[in-house]
């Protein structure tokens, strides 16, 4: 049950809570009508802080609260309020793009390596890739985000975000029966796979060369990543990963 709520905390985040804000949405769900120092003792957070993260919460419609023999109650709203938040804020954050693009053309010099670190830094990355909607994504997999990632992300989120997308990915994997057995899902997926021995293919890190000019590099187990961007870089990773491929099986 913990598990689950951890997992529930971190979608609400996504969505545009703050970790009080979850955490006391989950517990006014859970409490239904209720008072403040119930949703405080319910959500482990203190009664000053459950305060103000109430008056946020009711701003985005998705808390209420009523006078009730002369104290106030509070109630979480119908949790589908989420989906218009989202539409809310992705229709002005659609209204931004326009502006925001106008003013990339007075930038000189654009970073070249951006660093990323812990779990949710490598889901920032992982999302990156996904921002080239209609594209093919080249991947060299390590069997490392098996073991020392949330393997989930993947199944639940990335692999149908990125059918959703319409976005192919060809991918090197060691050959072995945990690999192959993953690729058995590939014509489902818009995946094709070829496999290099297990003996050569010793890679510990997971390399994606996607966009038009991005590569990502993530080490799951140090959990950090970086995203490159450089036409030079890019090209070069590309014809390693054609050549590779050429040769797999």
């Amino acid at each position: 049950m913990t598990r689950m709520k951890n997992m529930l905390y971190k979608q609400l985040q996504d969505a545009g809570l703050n970790e009080n804000e979850a955490k006391i949405y989950v517990a006014s769900l859970e409490l239904g009508q209720t008072s403040v120092s119930r949703i405080a003792k319910k959500s482990g957070i203190k009664r000053t802080t459950v305060y103000l993260s109430l008056e946020n919460l009711m701003q985005k419609g998705l808390i209420s609260a009523i006078k009730k023999d002369g104290k106030a109650h509070y109630y979480a709203e119908d949790p589908r309020n989420l989906e218009r938040i989202m539409a809310e804020k992705k229709e002005r954050i659609s209204k931004m793009i326009p502006e925001l693009l106008a003013f990339t053309n007075l930038i000189d010099r654009k970073p070249g390596t951006r660093y990323f670190e812990g779990e949710e830094g490598i889901r920032e990355v992982l999302m990156d890739t996904l921002n080239s909607a209609e594209q093919e994504i080249l991947t060299m997999y390590s069997e490392s985000y098996i073991y020392d990632f949330d393997e989930k992300f993947f199944s639940e989120y990335f692999i149908p975000e990125r059918m959703k997308k319409k976005i192919f990915t060809r991918a090197l994997l060691p050959d072995n029966e945990q690999m192959r057995a993953i690729s058995a899902l590939d014509e489902a997926s818009f995946k094709k796979s070829r496999f290099i021995a297990e003996d050569l293919f010793k890679i510990k890190i997971e390399i994606m060369i996607y966009g038009k000019d991005k590569i990502s590099i993530i080490s799951f187990k140090e959990k950090f990543a970086l995203i490159i961007e450089s036409p030079v870089i890019f090209d070069s990773f590309k014809s390693i990963f054609e050549t590779m491929w050429a040769g797999a099986k």
